[in-house]
């Protein structure tokens, strides 16, 4: 978990190392106070959630310097392939404001990358009715996958081909 939607429609967003803190200090439905930065295209990057029931307070602590990260190969050990099929409910946005997926009125997350949801801008807009292939997780809190195809229902472009078929840059 990276992020929720609070009721007023604003995306709140928080690095995915709180995440276990977050779903243990707050419930769906419960009433946050979030402190942070607002960026480009809306979204809130929060440093600070509190629990406004309990005053339970999460503080982004970044992961000490020394810390390893997770070897490369082991990045996508969780993943399992996924679908989903849906209408837009929310755009979700890079830093800088550009689109970079979609959340379905179901609640599922489709990630792209800014420069596939440009490519796709038809469909990345509010009420759009999309599919997606890819790779992610479902758990008790929803569902996201990161698209390897997306598309309208029954109409879905492969994003990434094999490394061998990409043409030569111009």
């Amino acid at each position: 978990m990276d992020g929720f939607l609070t009721r007023d429609g604003t995306l709140v967003r928080f690095p995915p190392h709180m995440s276990a803190q977050l779903t243990s200090a707050v419930r769906p439905g419960d009433v946050v106070q979030v402190s942070g930065w607002r960026d480009a295209g809306g979204s809130f990057d929060a440093q600070r959630i509190t629990n406004a029931r309990s005053g339970q307070q999460l503080v982004d602590q970044p992961p000490p310097p020394d810390a390893r990260p997770l070897p490369r190969e082991l990045r996508g050990a969780g993943l399992a392939p996924m679908s989903a099929q849906g209408q837009v409910a929310y755009v979700t946005t890079a830093r800088r404001g550009e689109p970079d997926g979609v959340i379905l009125s179901d609640g599922t997350v489709i990630k792209l990358t800014p420069p596939v949801a440009q490519q796709f801008a038809a469909l990345v807009r509010t009420g759009a009715t999309v599919s997606a292939q890819g790779y992610g997780t479902r758990n008790q809190y929803g569902a996201a996958l990161q698209a390897t195809s997306f598309g309208s229902p029954g109409n879905l472009t492969q994003i990434y081909g094999r490394y061998d078929r990409i043409p030569p840059a111009p």
